[in-house]
């Protein structure tokens, strides 16, 4: 994951807090590297719900992505762990694509680490983002 600045709200960074604290205090500590997403709140703008841009992927957001490198176009939907749902296209904020994907906008460029080098994802469009739409608590 780069440097570029992400932008999260008050309300995700408490509830992504909050989440960390309870994945570090369970078995999920081995299988899930939550020092990745506390890496990123911790460099993350944090705004009020009502101030993010509106093309930044905040939770529960939809986001259009297209693979830089196969040119595949994606849509996914960023959920907390307990709405995950890959035939959904539900993608956990735990997960590895869902940590290098929050607060990120249109435009930028995604990266992270995979089994077969690096991934690099487009963020082409926000689809859906709750805070747009008036849902400051969703």
């Amino acid at each position: 994951m780069a440097s570029k600045t992400i932008y999260i709200t008050t309300f995700d960074f408490d509830r992504l807090s909050d989440l960390i604290d309870a994945y570090r205090n369970s078995e999920h500590q081995k299988k899930v590297p939550v020092d990745v997403l506390e890496k990123e709140l911790e460099r993350a703008k944090i705004v009020d719900p009502k101030n993010v841009p509106s093309d930044v992927v905040t939770m529960n957001s939809t986001a259009h992505l297209q693979d830089l490198q196969t040119k595949e176009e994606i849509v996914c939907t960023l959920v907390f762990p307990k709405d995950a749902n890959v035939e959904q296209q539900k993608i956990s904020v735990m997960a590895p694509i869902g940590m290098a994907l929050i607060g990120y906008r249109v435009g930028d460029v995604i990266e992270w680490q995979v089994p077969g080098g690096v991934r690099r994802l487009k963020v082409v469009k926000t689809i859906f983002q709750p805070e747009a739409s008036g849902q400051y608590n969703l």
